[in-house]
């Protein structure tokens, strides 16, 4: 059987011309590298090398019949090495990504289309889910990377790893409670309006509730909803006050459709989490989408 490490020796020495040397080059002993070149001449039933003074020179009847044939392998041998490696580190395959309706296109929908710029041949499979089934996907292997509205309970089948997005809750109205506009209010107070607020099984909505319960307070709803944009519409079409995260809303701010009550005490700030199943291996395309990830957000 063919030793490779015996021959990269030979090279190596007959390039370099000193055992010294070679090595040095090879981060080991000389006398690993002396007793090499001796199995290989044995092997070989030749001598490879002239021992001089000076150093070591290839032998005519041996060294130099051989050296072409051997740097050829090698080279072919450091050839393929470097495909193999390219192809491990091309972003190739399927790329699994759950989210919510919400989180997709407030929070990713920017950076998919950028990713799909870079890896097109990356197939990418977005599973629309809400935050609890996101993490019940991670932990059974249905998706490959989650983001999650926080906070959440620990759970020790996945790994929450970064921030990818603040949100910061806030009171919506429309024309209809136009008298509200530039009124502070406390939370006590919205209890003599209409309010709208998510589904109680939504993160956003226990938050909310937890929020209010530490304040002695209880807010019930008139309505209650199961998507932002379905919030949006129907608080400005004056059916009440909405609860959602400003950053789900600046478009509709921004032109006038809806206003932004100044109620006091502020809602607590939450967060859009990245979440990974626990003890999981990221193929190169799923790290080239984290590193995308992690570089918006030092721009920001």
């Amino acid at each position: 059987m063919v030793n490779l490490e015996l021959y990269k020796v030979f090279y190596t020495v007959a390039k370099c011309g000193s055992l010294t040397k070679a090595a040095e080059e090879l981060y080991i002993s000389q006398p690993a590298v002396s007793q090499a070149i001796k199995q290989l001449e044995h092997q070989l039933g030749t001598s490879l090398f002239n021992r001089l003074h000076k150093g070591m020179e290839l032998s005519a009847q041996g060294g130099e019949l051989v050296f072409p044939d051997v740097e050829k392998a090698l080279r072919l041998l450091n050839d393929v090495e470097e495909r193999l490696s390219e192809l491990k580190n091309r972003a190739t395959g399927t790329l699994r990504v759950g989210a919510s309706e919400t989180i997709f296109q407030y929070c990713l929908a920017e950076r998919i289309v950028e990713y799909h710029a870079l890896y097109p041949q990356v197939k990418l499979e977005l599973i629309t889910d809400t935050s609890p089934k996101t993490i019940e996907h991670l932990k059974h292997d249905r998706c490959d990377i989650g983001f999650l509205n926080l906070p959440i309970e620990d759970d020790d089948g996945i790994h929450l790893t970064d921030t990818v997005m603040m949100l910061t809750d806030i009171f919506i109205a429309g024309e209809a409670f136009s008298f509200l506009k530039g009124k502070k209010l406390s939370i006590r107070e919205l209890q003599q309006y209409p309010l709208l607020l998510m589904e109680p099984n939504m993160i956003s909505r226990e938050s909310f509730d937890r929020f209010c319960r530490q304040l002695g307070i209880r807010l019930e709803p008139t309505v209650e909803v199961d998507s932002w944009g379905f919030m949006k519409r129907l608080v400005a079409d004056g059916m009440g006050i909405g609860c959602i995260p400003r950053e789900y809303t600046m478009n509709k701010l921004h032109d006038g459709v809806l206003f932004e009550l100044d109620v006091e005490p502020a809602l607590p700030l939450r967060s859009v989490g990245m979440a990974l199943p626990r003890n999981s291996n990221p193929s190169f395309a799923l790290k080239a989408f984290i590193d995308l990830l992690s570089k918006k957000e030092e721009r920001r």
